[in-house]
């Protein structure tokens, strides 16, 4: 029986590691990159990107509840190296489609 998977987003912001008066593009995120892309291929990262305005980003993700969501960014390279903190939100989606009148 699969377990019902629950949304969360993250809100990612400057950290203490943050390089200060660089852009997004030019801080050490390579990892946290590839750690985003092993997600996405295992089929639990729905959306993610960084913010036009170069203050952080944002992820959608889904996990089985709060203590593997917080797992799941606890090991983000960007938080243990302190490039990121972050926000960590359960969110629920609403279905806009079904209040559509067909």
């Amino acid at each position: 029986m699969e377990t019902k998977k629950q949304t969360f987003i993250v809100i990612y912001k400057p950290g203490s590691a943050w390089l200060d008066g660089k852009p997004l593009s030019e801080q050490p995120l390579k990892d946290h990159g590839e750690y985003m892309l092993s997600l996405y291929k295992l089929g639990v990262l729905r959306f993610a990107g960084p913010f036009e305005d170069d203050t952080g980003g944002a992820v959608v993700f889904e996990a089985s509840g709060e203590d593997e969501a917080k797992n799941i960014v606890n090991k983000d390279p960007a938080v243990i190296n302190r490039i990121f903190v972050y926000e960590l939100h359960p969110w629920r989606l609403v279905p806009w489609e079904q209040y559509i009148k067909k």
